[in-house]
């Protein structure tokens, strides 16, 4: 077996303006901006897997998420 190589991730800088914006949010206003998030990225997974997999929606959607 030969080893994968490791892969190198470069960040791009912090966005300044978006880091002073959520400075400004209470604990509770952050932790809800993150949930939404969320909910706007598994929507369309959770969308597309209901039809599919209507009996097993949360295994699937877990699964999905868990191999991309």
């Amino acid at each position: 077996m030969g080893s994968k190589p490791i892969p190198t991730y470069r960040f791009d800088p912090p966005d300044m303006a978006q880091v002073n914006l959520l400075r400004k949010l209470t604990p509770s206003q952050r932790i809800q901006l993150m949930l939404d998030a969320r909910e706007l990225a598994v929507g369309p997974i959770r969308g597309q897997s209901s039809k599919r997999y209507p009996d097993q929606l949360n295994l699937k959607v877990l699964e999905t998420l868990n191999n991309q």
